[in-house]
């Protein structure tokens, strides 16, 4: 049976699932990375390919921007079949050490976001990333000799009112950057027994309003999905 938004039928999605915000990366990543890629649905541009990578069945979902997107977006992905749901991302780094382009693999992400609220009735909840899903991604990255940095980060709703006050504060409190949809991809998969991830390239520092480079950011994206490709690999039969 079709879902509402993500217009596909049972068999056309992968078990494993790249999950990007930007439909423009979404065919990116189907055209660059998967053989065989065909378009499963383009509905309200939430573009979905499912192809191949070294053999193994893979989809890339778009999410579009935010958490109540992506909510809805991994509830039907559920729906359809998938059993690993992987973001790939950007994030604006919390803390000078995660420089532009860096990879982070996100252990759990602080729910600052309004839709892993109302899913929890307010309940208190820490939204956490698969250890599978973390340790592939680690392994993967340690074997392309891909610098990373692994921990917490935090999701909210609001791009702009983020401060560079703001981000060192968390960063004190172990965050290292901030994105729009880790906690409830995390709480979704978590509600559905899925395993989720998530994988972010620095796309600037909260200090400087300024986005890395375009051709620094291409390398940063190249890599972290490289490591997410593989990462599925690893994954895949368990």
């Amino acid at each position: 049976m079709s879902q509402i938004h993500v217009r596909a039928q049972p068999g056309d999605v992968a078990e494993h699932v790249l999950l990007p915000g930007d439909p423009n990366r979404a065919r990116h990543i189907a055209e660059t990375y998967l053989e065989g890629a065909t378009l499963y649905t383009e509905h309200r541009q939430l573009l979905g390919f499912t192809g191949t990578y070294r053999g193994v069945r893979v989809s890339v979902q778009t999410t579009g921007m935010g958490c109540p997107s992506a909510a809805i977006v991994a509830e039907e992905l559920a729906r359809l079949g998938a059993r690993t749901l992987l973001r790939v991302g950007t994030l604006g780094g919390a803390t000078p050490r995660v420089q532009p382009a860096d990879l982070v693999i996100a252990t759990a992400a602080v729910p600052g976001d309004g839709t892993t609220r109302q899913l929890l009735g307010g309940a208190p909840y820490a939204p956490a990333a698969d250890f599978e899903v973390v340790e592939a991604a680690v392994q993967a990255a340690r074997a392309q000799g891909v610098p990373h940095h692994v921990g917490l980060v935090m999701t909210e709703d609001a791009f702009y009112a983020s401060t560079p006050e703001h981000a060192r504060l968390w960063a004190a409190r172990g965050v290292l950057g901030f994105e729009m949809e880790a906690s409830a991809i995390f709480l979704v998969a978590a509600q559905h027994g899925l395993r989720a991830g998530c994988l972010t390239a620095c796309s600037n520092d909260i200090g400087d309003p300024q986005l890395v480079p375009a051709e620094v950011l291409a390398g940063g994206v190249d890599r972290m999905v490289r490591v997410a490709l593989d990462a599925i690999v690893a994954l895949d039969g368990r």
